[in-house]
């Protein structure tokens, strides 16, 4: 009777699925002899989950491997196809595997353990980056793929045809009035639709305004991004640079530099991570009222901050003078080439003018996907998932550093953070970094030529550049390094 039950049972329909699709996956589920029944299901998805990231680490499913489709794996298995989709979905999000529709789910580039540095088959050339603390990088893996996919799905299907002919130097209406209203709800932006000018980044942006509102010297923190002078200096303005302190550019010194505009990081100095005081940012203010100069105001990453509610935009106390430019680089993704100006009333056309009627523009399908993603709440809930996240690695990374006995000065807030080193083994630090295949920034980089050194040195650390699937391996490596320095 028994054999007649077995052989009259039904086929099993999920190993004819394994049979045809997908590849075979070796992966060790021993159960826990100790474990009961209960709770059985939750263990099998952990164990699942480690040994898919044990079999990536160990390279036995390098970057790029195919795995199998969830629903043969489960069946290769004898798991529940619920709990291998839900495994995939899980190491997703972590940066382990990507997914696109269509495609296979593979191994991410970048999740597999790093070749050790005496592997005797890597180049001795050049050291491999393997632990990337590049500066002004948002995590890559954290890109909101599928709020984009269905933002552009339905932006296509619903503007009309005459989106596609040129545009308005502006840009879309759309999208400048999506961000008027975001602007002003989490920044404080006092602006309107027609006072946004759209284009492709805060480079541009900073090249057109010194060569039609911007007219002879600017002021610039001492410190700063070289690439804002450059812009800056490339439309025909002169910079000079200005002190900075603990409390942000020193606005006193403003007067003696003779300058008819000044741009500055108000929420996050970069490098240094200190913000604007309260009394500055209306000394400031002030200052460009009594004189007719401009304000020029870089946003860059004033969502994230972690320590309170984020200030606000510094346009918000004068919005006759301070001209607001972002972009969504660090919030988003540099490869999304999408930025603004928010300008006084009486500056839009000579800034238009210059932009011109056919210059090189952000992609009208950006503009209109970035419109609909803020209009449906999609690009909040990215940017309330991204400072979650990024206020944890800033955690681990403040925790790890005061280890070894390092702090890191600053507000929390942004992507980086700037960790104070003597000056004279800045240097030889981020040499010890590049040999070890570790990427960090000296804050020497920074400096503008004609400024005084700031009174310590300092390394820059991007924290939000790493893959998740990689994140407690690069900070125990940068760690390492800096305990090193410290020791001695």
């Amino acid at each position: 009777m028994a054999e007649k039950r077995v052989n009259s049972t039904a086929p099993d329909p999920w190993a004819e699925v394994a049979e045809r699709l997908g590849a075979d996956l070796f992966l060790d589920l021993q159960p826990d002899p100790a474990a009961g029944a209960r709770g059985r299901g939750a263990t099998r998805r952990r164990a699942l989950t480690e040994a898919l990231r044990s079999a990536i680490l160990d390279d036995r499913l390098p970057a790029g491997t195919a795995l199998p489709p969830y629903r043969s794996l489960a069946a290769d298995l004898g798991l529940a196809r619920g709990t291998v989709s839900a495994v995939y979905s899980e190491l997703i999000a972590e940066g382990w595997l990507t997914a696109r529709q269509g495609s296979a789910t593979r191994v991410a580039d970048g999740a597999a353990r790093p070749p050790a540095v005496d592997d005797p088959g890597a180049s001795t050339a050049r050291p491999a980056l393997r632990h990337d603390f590049s500066l002004g990088r948002p995590c890559a893996g954290m890109f909101p793929r599928n709020d984009w996919i269905r933002a552009t799905r339905r932006a296509l299907t619903e503007t009309p045809d005459d989106a596609f002919a040129p545009a308005h130097p502006r840009g879309r209406a759309e999208l400048r009035g999506a961000l008027t209203g975001y602007l002003a709800r989490t920044r404080g932006v006092r602006t309107g639709p027609d006072q946004i000018v759209l284009g492709t980044s805060v480079l541009s942006a900073l090249e057109l305004l010194a060569r039609t509102v911007i007219d002879g010297v600017v002021a610039v923190e001492s410190h700063g991004l070289p690439f804002h002078r450059h812009a800056l200096e490339r439309g025909g303005a002169r910079v000079v640079p200005v002190r900075i302190d603990s409390d942000g550019m020193v606005i006193d010194e403003l007067e003696r530099t003779g300058a008819t505009a000044v741009l500055l990081t108000p929420s996050h100095q970069f490098p240094t991570g200190v913000a604007l005081s309260p009394a500055r940012r209306m000394q400031v203010v002030d200052w460009a009222r009594r004189t007719g100069a401009v304000i020029v105001e870089d946003d860059y990453d004033g969502e994230f901050r972690y320590d309170r509610e984020p200030v606000g935009a510094l346009q918000a106390l004068g919005p006759d003078v301070v001209i607001h430019t972002g972009s969504l680089s660090k919030s988003l993704s540099p490869a999304v080439r999408a930025g603004w100006l928010a300008a006084p009333a009486h500056l839009v056309e000579p800034i238009l003018a210059g932009k011109g009627l056919r210059e090189a523009d952000a992609s009208i399908v950006d503009q209109l996907t970035l419109a609909e993603l803020i209009d449906s709440g999609a690009y909040d809930r990215h940017i309330r998932r991204s400072r979650q996240a990024y206020r944890a690695r800033r955690d681990a990374l403040v925790k790890a550093l005061a280890g070894v006995g390092l702090e890191v000065p600053g507000i929390a807030a942004g992507l980086h953070a700037l960790i104070p080193v003597a000056h004279a083994e800045e240097g030889a630090i981020v040499h010890r970094a590049y040999e070890r295949g570790i990427a960090v920034t000296g804050q020497s980089l920074f400096r503008h030529p004609d400024a005084d050194p700031l009174p310590s040195g300092g390394i820059g650390v991007g924290f939000g550049t790493p893959a998740a699937s990689t994140f407690s391996t690069d900070l125990g490596a940068l760690t390492g390094l800096l305990a090193d320095y410290v020791g001695r």
